[in-house]
């Protein structure tokens, strides 16, 4: 059965930047109960996790969550390499499934905090050179339209791959099936005394260290990487960081210089299953600092060592408004509208401290200073143009078919949406 919350009491987003303008949230208790709620309402828009930086999410009409959906349905086993999930599911809740069953995922982001579709439907991704965002797991979809149907899409179907990341424009996404592979054990190691120069010399190297690698730094030294983070799976030989003057570190740390590292996953190279190594947090514990904005820009891998000096050049303006900026990479795909779309991929990452006014005002220029091919992460603060994004996108023309085909009503479209064109 489903429960209604009214107006003002629908909230805030988990940094707490944004009030949510909802007339109500619904929470529909199963998908029958969804399929009368889109029917019935002229406008609906889902709410995930609430980790939206910016108002993707948000809506001036109905908000609907998709949690007692969730917590109403199983995991399924569809095969012994798929498996199928109900779309309001955190990651990190559907691990004791995946551990029963002896399988796991490719890659996991950095918190497991957040829900499968609201991962999948913006393109959010874990690290790794050789590894896809969340999204390229996906092998299936299921999710109600703007005419109140039911669809399923399989990996191979036509539109397949403007379904997956999508940011909600299609319809509301119910299920989702995902590829798994029998599961294994990873290490995890952090490095400290690291220089740029040195790892832009040959970044390929350096990435190549282990299946994932994360370099976090805070700015205050343009020239300094604070930590490099190196995950490798256990079946794998430890390559070591080929950088002079590098040492591990003497304990557990946490990304932020100075925090305590207790809600971080175990490093030190001791080995443990991918789900408790693959992410940067725990899911008992709150992820982060808390109080704080994100920001992320993804390039083609070609353009990186570029990227990065540009980001060099702001690092004294950068630096009083950060917790701290991430660095790492992922495997290109062929998703319409996935950041990695098209190329191997170096993604950006700005943890800010919660003034968004200030950051704000510094974007712009950040933006106009990295190369012409970097795209915004869907679900965080950014200031680029939308007809510059959507220059940045091939397949954009054929998304905003595709979405006209499946929500002619325009159910679906909120502000967010709107300024894009759809």
């Amino acid at each position: 059965m489903e429960s209604t919350t009214q107006g003002s009491a629908v909230g805030r987003n988990w940094a707490g930047n944004i009030a949510y303008g909802a007339t109500r949230l619904v929470e529909p208790g199963s998908v029958d109960e969804l399929v009368d709620l889109v029917a019935s309402e002229a406008r609906v828009r889902v709410l995930g996790s609430r980790h939206s930086f910016n108002d993707l999410a948000d809506t001036d009409a109905v908000l609907v969550s998709l949690a007692a959906i969730a917590g109403n349905s199983e995991v399924l086993r569809i095969d012994e390499k798929t498996i199928r999930v109900p779309a309001g599911m955190r990651y990190g809740d559907l691990v004791p499934t995946l551990e029963r069953w002896g399988v796991a995922l490719a890659n996991l982001a950095s918190l497991p905090h957040i829900s499968v579709g609201g991962a999948v439907q913006t393109g959010t991704h874990g690290s790794g050179d050789r590894i896809g965002s969340l999204a390229t797991q996906v092998a299936g979809l299921q999710m109600i339209t703007g005419a109140g149907e039911q669809v399923h899409r399989s990996r191979g179907d036509d539109d397949f791959d403007g379904a997956v990341v999508a940011l909600g424009a299609l319809g509301i996404v119910t299920q989702i099936d995902l590829d798994v592979e029998p599961t294994y054990e990873v290490a995890q190691s952090v490095w400290e005394g690291a220089r740029w120069d040195d790892v832009l010399e040959d970044l390929d190297a350096v990435t190549t260290a282990g299946n994932s690698v994360s370099f976090f730094t805070t700015w205050q030294d343009r020239d300094a990487i604070d930590q490099v983070w190196v995950k490798t799976r256990t079946s794998a030989t430890p390559a070591g960081l080929p950088l002079p003057g590098v040492r591990t570190a003497d304990g557990e740390r946490h990304p932020i210089p100075g925090i305590n590292p207790e809600p971080c996953t175990r490093q030190q190279g001791v080995p443990g299953p991918w789900f408790d190594r693959l992410p940067h947090f725990r899911l008992a514990f709150t992820p982060s600092v808390g109080e704080e904005l994100q920001t992320e820009y993804l390039l083609p891998r070609k353009d990186a060592v570029a990227a990065i000096e540009a980001v060099r050049g702001f690092a004294h303006e950068i630096a009083p408004l950060l917790h701290v900026s991430e660095i790492r990479t992922m495997a290109g795909d062929d998703l319409w509208l996935s950041p990695a779309y098209g190329s191997p991929t170096v993604a950006l990452h700005f943890t800010w401290k919660p003034d968004e006014e200030a950051v704000r005002g510094l974007l712009p220029r950040l933006e106009a200073a990295l190369p012409a091919s970097a795209r915004p992460h869907w679900g965080k603060v950014f200031t680029m143009a939308p007809n510059v994004i959507a220059a940045r996108y091939p397949r954009w023309d054929d998304y905003r078919d595709l979405v006209s085909r499946l929500d002619p009503q325009r159910r679906f479209v909120n502000p967010y949406l709107a300024r894009l064109g759809l």
